[in-house]
């Protein structure tokens, strides 16, 4: 085999080879956002909302595209790893180049399967498994969240290795259940542990970004709470016009219960258990973003003529959906269709909650309140039940090194025409970082990705901004070689 020296003199890459040659590699015929768009075709739903995967074969059929993909590539060997009852892992392996003597790993996370499609909500001409492309926008389910992260991972390193320079030892981990919470992740990374590695950098490519004009890091993710409260009052529904009056409707009592959980004047929660106290500096990273995007915070959500926002404070904003609980009603049981209704008051209702939690709230400790909260002295006597299903971590990021800060700089800088980065905490979770933190205490992490304004990851009409996805991929190359250097120095 053909030994290729890489160039270690060399202090920095040269950002305009760098973008044109990643920017190629997703435009050109058969490249990345075609095979982007093959994915997007593809209903791979995660198992939490498809109880059929392990026989419909569209887990395996997404793997199989991506798998085959990154073969082509020739930058190593990807390996499948799947046990029984289990969702398939990813797992690719690329040792460092001959200059770089350390063993310390980059660990390249991204995850293929989807949320549920909302087919009926999407736009005139669009259809969640339908790649369409607008505006230089690829329109369709699971191409941003996070069908382009196996894509991105492969093409940073191919960029590092067209102008010959060093690169660290990198692990790309591909899951298939990050939607359904990670169940099975923790597993394979205990599986795979004597492979990882001494994992010292760790990069996420299934984040948002606050805008489209420079590169974003996320410093913390919520964690979740969530489950199902029923309300019982009656053994059968009896007609409307004798027990009105005389019976408590189930969804009374169900808003009284809901009103120790949260303030509906407000939206504030209640329950002091759910809070943490912010960190100063979080806060300050809140404060500099709400400059920046101004009103891009509300602008980017689908208001009705004439709607507002819980505050006309920026920072509030951006504090409230990173560092503070809040409650969201998503789903309901209990109720018939509208044009079936009749005047019948119903036995019970059973309301869906999903309580996101500040970063570094204990998720279990959360429900256990939660649960507490609810079904104490129950109203009119009515049968109360809290089942909690899901109890995800959430994560704050350790202090950046300063030599990763300033790569991180430089790179937003040199791919975003002088725009330096920002830092922001997300609302949304990803079960996987908080276990990460956990086990590899040491290492630094790089959590990005290419959910920016009005991109609607889990909602309908969720797109992947073609030009960011090539820019965010850029950033991470230049990242990957600096900490080649950086290894190299040590």
């Amino acid at each position: 085999e053909k030994v290729v020296r890489y160039n270690s003199e060399k202090e920095t890459m040269d950002a305009s080879k760098t973008f044109k040659f990643i920017d190629e590699r997703w435009r050109q015929t058969g490249g990345v956002v075609d095979q982007i768009s093959e994915y997007i075709r593809i209903p791979n739903q995660s198992p939490h909302y498809d109880h059929q995967w392990e026989t419909n074969g569209y887990t395996d059929k997404a793997i199989k595209l991506l798998v085959d993909w990154v073969v082509l590539q020739n930058i190593g060997t990807p390996e499948v790893i799947k046990v029984p009852g289990r969702t398939p892992v990813i797992y690719l392996e690329i040792p460092a180049s001959a200059e770089v003597k350390s063993e310390k790993t980059v660990l390249m996370y991204g995850h293929m399967d989807k949320q549920p499609p909302l087919t009926e909500a999407w736009a005139e001409g669009l259809h969640p498994y339908t790649p369409v492309i607008r505006e230089d926008k690829l329109y369709g389910r699971g191409g941003a969240d996070d069908g382009y992260s196996t894509f991105s991972a492969v093409t940073a390193l191919q960029a590092l290795r067209d102008q010959k320079m060093p690169h660290p030892r990198i692990v790309i981990l591909i899951e298939a259940s990050e939607e359904s919470g990670s169940p099975d992740l923790p597993f394979y990374v205990d599986q795979l542990s004597s492979r990882l590695g001494d994992i010292s950098l760790i990069i996420c490519l299934d984040s948002g970004c606050g805008n489209y004009e420079q590169f974003w890091l996320t410093t913390s993710l919520r964690g979740i709470a969530a489950g199902t409260l029923t309300v019982k009052i009656l053994k059968e529904a009896v007609h409307s016009g004798s027990a009105s009056g005389v019976v408590p409707s189930s969804v009374r009592i169900m808003r009284i219960l809901l009103d120790r959980l949260e303030d509906s004047k407000t939206g504030t929660i209640q329950l002091k258990d759910l809070y943490v106290d912010i960190p100063e500096r979080r806060v300050q990273q809140a404060e500099q973003a709400a400059k920046v995007l101004g009103r891009t915070i509300i602008d980017e959500l689908a208001f009705v003529e004439g709607g507002k926002t819980v505050s006309e404070d920026l920072t509030e904003l951006l504090l409230n959906k990173s560092w503070r609980p809040q409650l969201a009603v998503t789903g309901a049981e209990g109720f018939p269709e509208i044009s079936k209704a009749g005047n019948v008051m119903r036995t019970h209702s059973t309301f869906k909650l999903s309580i996101r939690l500040p970063p570094t709230k204990e998720p279990e400790t959360a429900q256990k309140a939660i649960k507490a909260l609810l079904e104490k002295d129950p109203p009119y006597g009515a049968h109360v039940e809290w089942k909690g299903d899901q109890a995800a971590s959430g994560w704050s990021s350790p202090l950046l090194d300063q030599w990763l800060e300033d790569s991180i700089d430089r790179a937003s800088k040199a791919v975003f025409g002088g725009k330096g980065s920002l830092q922001i905490g997300e609302g949304g979770s990803i079960p996987f970082m908080g276990m990460l933190g956990r086990k590899f205490p040491s290492a630094q992490f790089v959590i990005t990705g290419v959910l920016g304004p009005a991109s609607n990851a889990h909602g309908p009409n969720e797109f992947l901004s073609i030009s960011m996805g090539v820019k965010v991929t850029s950033c991470v190359a230049h990242i990957l070689a600096d900490y080649a250097k950086q290894l190299q120095q040590q």
